[in-house]
This record gives C-alpha cells, sequence and structure tokens, in this order.
C-alpha cells in the first residue's frame, strides 16, 4: 500500500481560519470523557489517541480564540484575559500526553475552557457572530460513546474520522 500526504506553507493561517473545527463532535467527546468515573475500560494506546485529539482541537480552538481576540482593541479586558489564558493554555499543551484517564480528562476540560473563553469573545466582539452552543452533562462512559462521538454524522458533514480536505 502506498501513502501518500501534502504539506501546506500557510504561515499566516489563512487555511485555517477559512475551515472551522467540528465543534460538535469535540464537545461529544468531552462530554463523554468527562462522564468517566472509574476506569473506562480503555487501553493506554486509546487513551493515548483521544489524548491526541483533544490536543489538536485545543491547539485550533486556541487559534480560534487568539483571531476572536485580535479583534477587540488592545484596551480591552477581554483581550487581555485572552492573553493569559492562551499563556496558561501553550504551557499545558507543551506537556507531553500520557495514556491515562487522567490526562485525558485533563484536555477535555482544556478543549472546554477554550470554547468557553471563545464564546465570550464573540459576545465581546463588534460584530457578534453566532456560534453553536451544546452543554456540558453526566455522559455513559466507554467505548460506545466515544466511537459514537467519532461516527460519521448522517448529513454528510465532516466529522473527526473524515478529512476536510482530499490528501
Amino acid at each position: 500500500m502506498s501513502s501518500r500526504h501534502l504539506v501546506l506553507h500557510d504561515p499566516e493561517g489563512h487555511l485555517e481560519a477559512k475551515f472551522p473545527v467540528d465543534r460538535a463532535s469535540h464537545e461529544c467527546l468531552i462530554k463523554a470523557v468527562l462522564g468517566w468515573t472509574g476506569d473506562p475500560g480503555l487501553t493506554t494506546a486509546d487513551l493515548q489517541q483521544i489524548a491526541l485529539l483533544l490536543t489538536g482541537a485545543a491547539r485550533a480552538v486556541a487559534d480560534d480564540v487568539r483571531r476572536a481576540a485580535d479583534l477587540l482593541p488592545d484596551e480591552h479586558a477581554a483581550r487581555a484575559l485572552a492573553d493569559v489564558v492562551l499563556d496558561e493554555v501553550d504551557g499545558r499543551l507543551s506537556v507531553s500526553v500520557e495514556g491515562t484517564v487522567r490526562c485525558v480528562q485533563g484536555r477535555a476540560r482544556l478543549v472546554r475552557a477554550l470554547y468557553e473563553r471563545l464564546d465570550r469573545l464573540v459576545g465581546a466582539a463588534p460584530e457578534p457572530v453566532t456560534t453553536s452552543r451544546a452543554t456540558f452533562g453526566p455522559a455513559a462512559p466507554g467505548r460506545d460513546t466515544i466511537t459514537a462521538c467519532l461516527a460519521p454524522d448522517p448529513v454528510g458533514r465532516p466529522t473527526a474520522r473524515e478529512p476536510t480536505a482530499s490528501r
């Protein structure tokens, strides 16, 4: 089997700004992960993969938070708070992922906090932009919940398993 990939050079982040993250699948995964009260019955490798997925989501949402904060005036309080939050996020994401429930739940909390910060920034922007908002509550733990979060969307939108661009 041959493998082929395409590397794009986009230092200004124009492509990232045009392709929004799949918030619904992230929120579903966060809800499932934070619903774990004990051993979810996943292998270390599975936990590492979930942590990596959440790390990628955190980086993407952090970029959205940066772009939203840049729309606000320099003296705006929400922008200053976003800078502090982003510095904290950079520090947390610099720590390598582990195949533990604690690590996965920490990354899930980080992504959830970033979405909350993004919603506040969007609300503070001069021209508000509407975003979808899901609630986080208890979820049934385990592999079935995570699999449901990563399953293809019946409407045909890309999900965590389906790439948005051909490679």
